[in-house]
């Protein structure tokens, strides 16, 4: 299948292909062979002797990496939008309609430092890299937040599926370009009166003094002076940009050239939201390949079908902690 730049489609031939295998399966759930720490055991050998590992990312490995969306995190930088607008978390926020484009895009300025333009407060992704670097690998992910490339993953090797939170798109979805928005982000942040702290950081001030709104003159724009919006897959006027598709591409080359060689198809915090990018597509890829391994690393949510189960590893608990494990001995 080829896509609008004439490329391989590896983003919707996955996803046929997992959609088609899953029908196939009768979706008794296994949650794995043997005990937690059998399987831990288990999954460092197969990682030691894997030829290549393709890692599929969700949010819950953004999340254990300390990208909360509520709670703590979001009281400190969105306290004033939650005591005005009884908005309770970033993602909601996202969504939520409001007075007018100033006051919307402070909220996104800030919405988009802290979700792209720091780092993780905790190693996940590093030891994630730690564990693969030596490895013939690929990465297919869902989040948007660009920390695999933060930490040092080969960008060559990336492909960001649902869009980038440092990317905006014209409002026109004809127009197939995205725009870089890490200049915009910091001007916005300076406007609302956030600071550059000692490390270098935007922080509030003492006083935590900040505007909900930024000048007129600074909502966002295409270098044509269109009106822009997030590059965040939504609905259809997503645009996929010749980045994508190049990733797309590279996806779908790297699936055709492992189809049966030893490999450990990596899932990492897939909920249940989107089964259909990342994990249908695992289960279908690995019943199809017996010198395959699925390795399904996720918090309350790591199972398989029964179908796979002797060819799965199926690990309950912090992605975290289960990364801290599997690098004790590398």
């Amino acid at each position: 299948m080829k896509n609008y730049y004439n490329k391989s489609n590896g983003y919707i031939e996955s996803i046929e292909k997992g959609i088609s295998a899953v029908r196939k399966f009768d979706l008794h759930i296994s949650e794995g062979i043997g005990t937690t720490a059998e399987q831990l055991d288990r999954l460092k050998k197969e990682l030691k002797n894997a030829d290549s590992i393709l890692v599929g990312a969700g949010a819950g490995l953004s999340t254990s990496a300390g990208f909360t969306y509520s709670g703590e995190r979001f009281q400190k930088y969105f306290f004033d939008f939650a005591s005005k607008y009884g908005i309770t978390d970033m993602y909601s926020g996202g969504f939520y309609p409001f007075p007018d484009e100033e006051t919307m895009w402070a909220w996104w300025a800030r919405h988009i430092y802290f979700n792209r333009y720091i780092d993780a407060s905790k190693p996940v992704y590093t030891m994630l890299l730690d564990l693969i670097k030596d490895k013939d690998y690929f990465v297919i992910t869902t989040n948007v937040d660009h920390q695999f490339q933060r930490s040092g993953f080969d960008k060559n090797r990336l492909f960001y599926t649902q869009g980038d939170y440092g990317l905006f798109q014209s409002v026109n979805p004809k127009i197939k370009m995205t725009f870089d928005n890490e200049e915009w982000t910091f001007e916005a942040m300076k406007s609302q009166g956030f600071v550059i702290g000692e490390d270098g950081k935007f922080t509030l001030p003492e006083d935590k003094n900040i505007k909900m709104s930024i000048p007129h003159n600074l909502i966002p724009k295409t270098p044509n002076g269109d009106s822009v919006k997030m590059n965040l897959r939504s609905d259809n006027s997503f645009v996929e940009d010749i980045g994508w598709h190049n990733a797309s591409s590279k996806y779908a080359d790297f699936i055709s050239e492992h189809t049966n060689s030893s490999i450990i198809y990596l899932e990492l915090g897939v909920g249940s939201n989107t089964p259909m990018i990342i994990k249908y597509p695992f289960w279908a890829m690995t019943k199809s390949n017996k010198n395959s391994i699925y390795a399904c690393l996720n918090f309350n949510e790591a199972y398989c079908p029964k179908e796979i189960e002797k060819q799965s590893i199926c690990i309950n608990n912090d992605i975290l902690k289960t990364l801290e494990e599997l690098n004790y001995d590398n």
